[in-house]
């Protein structure tokens, strides 16, 4: 079967939750012997730069403009032209922005799976007229794709009453359950020491709460413990400087962008991990954390109630206070390992369950 995939900023070792999931899961359609081609944006593909072929993943780059305005847009338009050229068995898009454009898709021809990993609409830093085309985009794909994938049941909840759209298929992110790291000189470069930080992960947007987590940190100043916080920006702006800003007032850790080794230490030796986030689809990085064996302190969204975490584990989003009280009870208990039934986010079986759909598509 041959594959196309788009909606991805691209594979491997590239920010954010979609590129996650696509970095684990195609992989392992690869070499279930599928054909698969990711396309790429040109600006996110860095080190990568050049790069043709991803454990058995044919990668091809397409340009996009480095506006976040207009890049989902006008990459998607190039990449499914791309896409026709290189006719695929099945066009597989990812997300709801480049979701507008599953008409063009199927105009020219081809079967679409479309995955919708949440309602970006949702997020803070879009204005009136991206969220009128995200939610567009949400429409467009969910009626006009053949098969519409969801990660989650408060997303196909979504689509059956908003759309009608009653035959979702259900595919969880899923996690790799990792080793855990013994050293510990990448975190004491950082000035951390184990068991004695707080950690959080994600891209400096206002969606994600980081501007919440500092404040509560600060607020709470628990004496010989640290903040730390693994990411950036896509795109530098206001709200990414002033974070940045912010962080270095309270003294806070910023490791930039990391993976491998050092997102490996910096997991395995954090007393608590915190995600704030005002909006998420099935957020992979919570999945990760609770493959660490850490405790975690959530915001209360839809979708971060997953059925293995506990009420005492969330609290209101955007409510400062009451993050602050979570994250006082939860570093005075002390940093115990927790054990997460974790079996229903195997990537194994979700590229299973994902090539299962492809070939109902074609049926």
């Amino acid at each position: 079967m041959k594959i196309v995939v788009i909606g991805t900023r691209g594979i491997p070792e590239i920010q954010g939750g979609v590129e996650t999931h696509c970095q684990q899961l195609y992989p392992r359609i690869a070499a279930m012997g599928h054909d698969v081609t990711i396309v790429r944006r040109t600006p996110y593909v860095g080190a990568s730069k050049g790069m043709k072929e991803f454990k058995g993943v044919h990668l091809v780059d397409v340009y996009a403009p480095r506006k976040k305005s207009i890049e989902a847009i006008v990459h998607t338009t190039l990449a499914m032209l791309k896409a026709r050229s290189l006719n695929p068995d099945v066009l597989h898009v990812h997300a709801i922005g480049p979701g507008l454009l599953v008409p063009f898709a199927r105009l020219l021809g081809m079967k679409v799976v479309s995955t919708n990993h949440g309602p970006d609409y949702d997020r803070q830093k879009w204005g009136r007229l991206a969220k009128f085309v995200l939610k567009t985009g949400e429409r467009l794909s969910a009626k006009g794709s053949n098969k519409v994938i969801v990660i989650s049941q408060v997303i196909a909840d979504i689509l059956s009453t908003k759309y009608g759209r009653k035959d979702t298929e259900l595919i969880y992110n899923g996690v790799e359950i990792p080793n855990l790291s013994t050293d510990t000189d990448y975190i004491e470069r950082l000035g951390l020491k184990p068991n004695r930080y707080v950690v959080a992960v994600g891209r400096f947007v206002e969606e994600k709460g980081f501007h919440d987590l500092i404040r509560a940190f600060a607020s709470l100043a628990p004496e010989g413990y640290k903040l730390a916080i693994a990411g950036d920006a896509d795109h530098e702006d206001g709200y990414s400087r002033s974070l940045k800003q912010l962080a270095a007032e309270y003294g806070v850790v910023l490791t930039g962008f990391i993976r491998g080794e050092k997102m490996r230490q910096l997991m395995s030796n954090a007393s608590l991990f915190c995600l704030p986030s005002y909006h998420e689809g099935l957020p992979i990085v919570l999945l990760e954390a609770m493959s660490y064996a850490r405790d975690v302190a959530v915001s209360d969204i839809p979708a971060n109630r997953l059925p293995v975490l506990s009420p005492d584990d969330y609290y209101p989003v955007g409510n400062v206070e009451a993050l602050a009280s979570l994250l006082g009870r939860k570093l005075k208990a002390g940093a115990t390992p927790r054990k997460y039934d974790l079996s229903n986010y195997d990537w194994d079986n979700i590229a299973r369950q994902t090539v299962e759909v492809y070939r109902r598509v074609l049926t």
